[in-house]
């Protein structure tokens, strides 16, 4: 196969902070195309890392379930509003930031404090209002990591102090692909792979991609190196016939309706446990 050749064809920035990235690798030979498309789009959605708040600790309570006086929400619809904070991250390591409003004020993520190597991709995002003179104050662990992970995952060293949150590190939101059928110059049949992807805003569509190419790369790198010792194997007469108990070759249908129907009560409390879960 020839080098894959990509082509950027739209390019979007949203006011929300989402980037949209049209792509077209050109030249494909027949059934190409949905082998890089969906190799490409789980790569996109599962092995693309960044980085996210994994905990917090708000002052004045030691639950997700409790109230803060003053705060219009509560602290579980602060973890919710939380979660939709976006962050762009230059390093890989473990941070913390802090926030300290008083009242009364509407609270955004532009007024959490963060290390350097960190940076809010949308400032505006809502996280609670504060009536009269009242004091929130929360700090935060930031994580990095690839998928989306539960909280019990998430979270290194337990803390009583710490809420664990259930996270999402992907910034790939969304990968749509498309195959089109073209005729080159020699009148071969040919195909074009059209990738759509659409990021949160703390990685470019394009580098997306590109990180996406490099993991692959590297994924089969080591297949091309690996060397094979060729072993003989001799499969023996009892693996042939399974080491069938030469008790059980005889038995008439009627001891074989007996034997199974012993086990039918563990079948049906197995079945209706899996069922209603």
């Amino acid at each position: 196969m020839d080098d894959l050749c990509i082509k950027c064809l739209k390019s979007e920035n949203h006011a929300t902070g989402v980037m949209y990235g049209q792509f077209l690798i050109d030249a494909l030979k027949i059934g190409q195309g949905i082998t890089i498309g969906n190799l490409l789009r789980r790569v996109l959605l599962s092995e693309i890392g960044g980085t996210s708040i994994s905990a917090v600790r708000i002052a004045g309570t030691s639950h997700e379930f409790s109230t803060l006086p003053g705060i219009r929400e509560d602290v579980l619809e602060i973890l919710l509003n939380l979660k939709g904070v976006t962050l762009k991250d230059t390093t890989q390591k473990t941070k913390f930031g802090r926030l300290k409003v008083q009242g009364p004020a509407i609270v955004t993520a532009a007024q959490i404090q963060l290390p350097d190597e960190l940076k809010i991709i949308n400032p505006t995002h809502y996280i609670a209002t504060i009536a009269d003179s009242n004091v929130l104050e929360i700090e935060f662990q930031f994580d990095y990591g690839t998928s989306y992970k539960l909280a019990t995952q998430t979270f290194k060293e337990k803390s009583n102090d710490f809420l664990e949150m259930d996270t999402i590190y992907m910034p790939v939101q969304k990968v749509n692909f498309k195959i089109k059928n073209i005729y080159d110059n020699f009148n071969q049949v040919k195909e074009q792979l059209i990738i759509e992807i659409w990021t949160n805003g703390s990685i470019s569509p394009g580098d997306s991609i590109t990180e996406a190419a490099k993991i692959i790369t590297h994924m089969f790198s080591s297949i091309t190196h690996s060397t094979f010792i060729e072993k003989n194997y001799e499969v023996t007469n009892d693996e042939v016939s399974g080491n069938i108990d030469p008790n059980t070759k005889n038995l008439n249908i009627i001891e074989l309706s007996k034997f199974s129907s012993s086990f039918l009560p563990y079948f049906y409390s197995f079945k209706i446990f899996f069922g209603n879960h």
